[in-house]
């Protein structure tokens, strides 16, 4: 039960990294705004004597229990601890393995990490990162053609963050800042191959965020056209008249997180992947 001050525990039991648990728990745990969890996260959990550890914590401080491990003598152990203690407990993977094997009729192969297997598609995750790095921020705008997406806008419309959380899904990104007064790489109007697309957002937003930004860098905003409502507006003004000038398909980011953002761009691209001609 959640403690008075509305606090509760929460122990994620992996036998891999545990990104997988994270992510399904908080998304979880965000649903409720009324209490907050105290996470106890358990990597590399792979025997009996890591196990032993993970069970004292869980019995000191009691709380949900969600777990990814493949070794059924440790899933059965951490499983009977928490009926002795009485704490509820979850395999996150457990019920959708079972849906797989009963629809392919075939067990699995119980390897442990095998998502983080050093295949073709992690390499073409790091190429990505590495490329998304080299050209972030306009940098380096000769090699642009060579993107899967570009992406631009103005100032604080989540250009960087977006680009390296599509570029951890594979996709080379490269990003370009549109700034009013300031030409626009003559090769960004002549791309053809990757898609462009403008981030964009409400000034009231836009200034929201760039005073927050100066706020924590310490910097005095007064005066400066950076937080300037009209400069704001004309900027985003000049970035749509712009996309429309090369159409460029305009994406609201002013109450999207960075997940949704690249989950539209990621729908964009595979719409356009898939309508391509074969060559």
């Amino acid at each position: 039960m959640p403690t008075s001050n509305n606090y509760f525990h929460l122990h994620l039991v992996s036998d891999s990294t545990g990104e997988t648990l994270i992510t399904v728990a908080r998304a979880v745990a965000a649903q409720y705004a009324n209490v907050t969890p105290v996470e106890h996260v358990y990597p590399l959990v792979r025997s009996q004597k890591q196990l032993d550890r993970v069970l004292d914590e869980i019995e000191e401080a009691p709380g949900i229990v969600l777990f990814t491990l493949l070794e059924k003598d440790l899933v059965s152990r951490l499983e009977d601890k928490c009926k002795q203690i009485n704490v509820p407990s979850l395999s996150i993977i457990g019920p959708v393995m079972q849906l797989f094997e009963a629809y392919l009729g075939a067990a699995t192969t119980g390897r442990v990490g095998a998502q983080h297997v050093l295949n073709a598609e992690y390499f073409k995750r790091i190429d990505a990162l590495n490329y998304t790095m080299i050209h972030d921020d306009g940098q380096h705008v000769e090699g642009l053609d060579d993107a899967d997406v570009v992406l631009v806008g103005v100032s604080r419309t989540s250009k960087t963050p977006t680009s390296i959380y599509l570029a951890n899904r594979g996709i080379r990104t490269a990003n370009v800042p549109l700034v009013p007064g300031i030409p626009v790489p003559e090769q960004l109007g002549k791309l053809t191959r990757p898609l462009v697309v403008s981030l964009h957002a409400t000034p009231e937003r836009l200034i929201q965020v760039r005073q927050n930004r100066l706020l924590s860098m310490g910097a005095d905003s007064s005066g400066d056209t950076y937080t300037d409502r009209q400069a704001v507006a004309d900027e985003v003004a000049f970035a749509r008249k712009l996309s429309a000038k090369h159409d460029w398909p305009l994406l609201d980011v002013t109450r999207r997180s960075i997940e949704e953002t690249a989950a539209a761009i990621m729908k964009l691209y595979s719409d356009r992947q898939r309508n391509r001609p074969t060559e």
